[in-house]
C-alpha cells in the first residue's frame, strides 16, 4: 500500500529541480559569452575596428540622438554581464563618441546595470551554498566583508587591483545587499569611467591620422597628452582606498578602533 505524506509535511521531490533553477541564469550568460567567442564578436572590440568605423559610429550617434545612447548602455551592459573581454574599449569609444563628462556616464550606468546582472546570477547560484560551507579565515573575512560592505565595495570598485569581472562576482559569495551593491558600483566606477573616456575623447586625432597613413593602431600612437593625464588619473585612483583608509583611522577614535580590529 502507497504511504501518503502526513498533512503539513513537504515532499522533497521538487529540490533537485530547484537547485539546479538556481543556475539557469549563470548558465545564460556563459552561454551568451560563449556564442559570442565562437561567432567571433572580439574582432569588433578591438582598436583597428573602431578606426575603420569611425564616421559611420559617430553619424549613427548623431543621427539617432538618444535612442544611440540608449543603444550604447544597453549594448555595454550587456557586454559586462557575460563578462566579454575588452570592454574598457567601450569606454573608450564612449568618450569617442560623446566626449569625456556624456561618454564616461553612460559607460559607467551601462557597466553598472551588467555588473550587477551579473552580480544577481552568481549570487542565485552559489551565494548561499559557499556561505554556508565557509569555515574559519574565509567565514571571518566574509563577515568584515558584510559588515562593511559599502565601503569594501568602493575601495574594490575605485582601485583598479582585480579584473572587473572579478569585483562583479566576488561580493556574491557574501551577504550584500543588492542596493548597497548597486550603488558602490555606480559611484566606485565613475571615476574611471571617466578617466577611461578622456582618453578615448583624445582618440580623434590619433585615428583620423592612422586612417590617413592605412596602417594598424598600434600602442605608440595612443601616447599622447590625453593619454598621460588618463594614466596619471588611474595612478590616483589606485592610490585612493590608501588614502581614504587613513583618513578613516585618523578620524576613528580610540574606543571604536579597538571594537572594529576586535570584530
Amino acid at each position: 500500500m502507497r504511504e501518503t505524506p502526513a498533512s503539513g509535511e513537504v515532499t522533497p521531490k521538487r529540490r533537485p529541480s530547484r537547485r539546479l533553477a538556481r543556475f539557469v541564469p549563470l548558465v545564460v550568460l556563459l552561454a551568451i559569452l560563449a556564442s559570442g567567442l565562437l561567432l567571433g564578436w572580439q574582432r569588433y572590440f578591438t582598436l583597428d575596428y573602431l578606426a575603420e568605423t569611425r564616421s559611420s559610429i559617430k553619424t549613427f550617434a548623431h543621427e539617432q540622438g538618444p535612442l544611440a545612447g540608449l543603444l550604447y548602455v544597453l549594448g555595454y551592459a550587456a557586454a559586462v554581464a557575460v563578462a566579454f573581454p575588452a570592454t574598457w574599449l567601450l569606454t573608450l569609444a564612449g568618450g569617442f563618441i560623446y566626449g569625456m563628462v556624456l561618454g564616461g556616464l553612460l559607460a559607467a550606468i551601462g557597466a553598472s546595470i551588467g555588473a550587477s546582472i551579473l552580480f544577481w546570477a552568481a549570487r542565485t547560484a552559489f551565494g548561499d551554498g559557499l556561505r554556508q560551507r565557509a569555515g574559519g579565515f574565509v567565514a571571518r573575512a566574509a563577515k568584515g566583508f558584510e559588515n562593511n560592505a559599502f565601503t569594501y565595495m568602493l575601495a574594490l570598485r575605485l582601485a583598479p587591483v582585480l579584473p572587473f569581472s572579478v569585483v562583479n562576482v566576488l561580493p556574491a559569495l557574501f551577504k550584500v545587499p543588492f542596493a548597497t551593491y548597486v550603488a558602490a558600483t555606480l559611484i566606485g566606477i565613475i571615476p574611471g569611467a571617466l578617466v577611461y573616456a578622456s582618453i578615448g575623447q583624445g582618440l580623434e586625432a590619433v585615428l583620423v591620422e592612422v586612417a590617413r597613413s592605412g596602417r594598424a593602431v598600434g600602442i605608440a600612437d595612443l601616447v599622447t597628452p590625453g593619454l598621460t593625464l588618463g594614466l596619471a588619473g588611474l595612478a590616483l585612483l589606485a592610490v585612493a582606498p590608501t588614502v581614504y583608509t587613513l583618513i578613516r583611522r585618523r578620524n576613528t577614535p580610540p574606543d571604536q578602533a579597538k571594537q572594529n580590529q576586535a570584530k
